[in-house]
């Protein structure tokens, strides 16, 4: 079943592009897809295809809400730039000023994975500001290094955030719970709480109605269910999590955890299109939108990362070694004919959420799934239809 609501004058690219998504829905590709592309002033193009449950066959709507992850991420990191904006911190401070839990971090020196031996060392420069917004921190994530995966902390020890640094700040980039770090930095500044702060800087000035960490019980019906392919490594026919996660949040964290709607994301990406303003409420700086569009972590560059868990496929969206990262967000180095261009931001979720934003062509585009893993060949193949399909329609305006 599919539910789609495109453009008021709705164009012949719009329709290959339903009938498109549509297609990779009845294969059986992806369970159900929500996407949406908007330029500078308006939505160009909303579609809604397939169910919001495998097992119900509940239709997935347009207004459905999903569980975004780590496109958490960009909105932590706008939020800590406000505070940077006012002079509350710097991109240089070392971060333990703020967050006195991260002094004493160390390093691993060496990793033993037969005996899960290990010795650490002090870091050669403390991790700042900026090395947790670009992810050059030497955090990670067990499931992007086997060896946070496999070492096993020894009694006493307390690793903040996940673990010890897998290397010196500022040297290397890896995907990490660096934001996580971020969202705490929002907290002990501003002395709110993460949803409060981002409902109160962001969400009400852009409408954004329809986000939050703890989903309201009058919204559950329109949340997707949590899905998966089926089997050990995750390769089979796509079937239900066990179990399904609740409308609430323990514990917000600055790395993931927002539920959210492709049209609220929408406003998101079109705030950051437009240079921090939307319909007339600002939220960031142009000149900070810029710099955070900017590269931020030198000569390093963005590997495309092997998966250390079945829960995600190998990062192969990532243009292995020439990509960039700027405070927040992945920085697109190639030009792909019909795609984005060269300095467009993006990034997604686990639960194979994904966007962009390209300000040379001022477009951006937002691809909600939610299954297992990360990455999945058949989302993939769906997001490139959708993008190629909205530069076509962005052509036809």
């Amino acid at each position: 079943m599919d539910r789609k609501m495109s453009r008021m004058d709705s164009t012949t690219e719009a329709a290959a592009l339903d009938a498109s998504l549509r297609s990779a829905v009845d294969r059986k590709d992806v369970p159900g897809v929500v996407a949406l592309v908007t330029d500078r002033e308006r939505v160009l193009y909303q579609g809604a295809f397939g169910v919001a449950d495998v097992a119900s066959g509940r239709p997935l709507t347009p207004d459905a809400l999903f569980r975004i992850a780590s496109m958490t991420k960009p909105i932590t990191s706008v939020a800590l730039m406000q505070l940077i904006e006012q002079g509350r911190l710097t991109l240089d401070d070392p971060a333990e000023n703020h967050l006195p839990e991260l002094a004493g971090m160390k390093v691993i020196e060496d990793f033993d994975a037969a005996t899960g031996n290990y010795r650490l060392r002090p870091p050669a420069s403390k991790p700042t500001v900026r090395h947790f917004l670009a992810h050059t921190s030497g955090l990670a994530y067990p499931f992007t290094s086997e060896i946070w995966r496999d070492l096993k902390p020894r009694a006493g020890e307390v690793h903040p955030f996940g673990g010890p640094l897998l290397f010196d700040p500022g040297t290397r980039w890896h995907y990490s719970t660096s934001t996580d770090v971020v969202g705490r930095l929002v907290e002990a500044v501003s002395g709110e709480k993460l949803e409060d702060y981002f409902r109160t800087h962001i969400f009400l000035p852009l409408e954004m109605s329809d986000t939050s960490y703890n989903v309201p019980d009058t919204k559950g019906p329109r949340l997707v269910a949590q899905q998966q392919r089926a089997g050990a490594r995750m390769d089979g026919d796509i079937e239900l999590q066990d179990p399904q996660f609740g409308l609430t949040i323990a514990r917000p964290i600055g790395g993931g955890g927002l539920a959210s709607t492709a049209d609220d994301y929408g406003r998101f990406v079109r705030m950051l299109l437009n240079g921090g303003a939307l319909e007339g409420a600002r939220v960031l700086k142009a000149e900070t939108v810029a710099s955070m569009g900017q590269n931020h972590i030198g000569a390093v560059s963005v590997p495309a990362l092997k998966s250390a868990l079945p829960r995600s496929a190998d990062f192969t969206f990532i243009a292995d070694g020439r990509d960039k990262w700027g405070l927040g967000f992945l920085i697109t180095a190639d030009q792909v004919p019909g795609k984005r261009s060269p300095g467009s931001l993006s990034w997604g979720g686990i639960n194979n959420t994904f966007f962009w934003v390209d300000p040379v062509s001022g477009i951006a585009g937002v691809i909600m799934m939610q299954y297992l893993p990360f990455a999945d060949a058949s989302a993939l193949a769906v997001y490139d239809t959708f993008e190629r399909g909205a530069y076509r329609i962005a052509a036809e305006r």
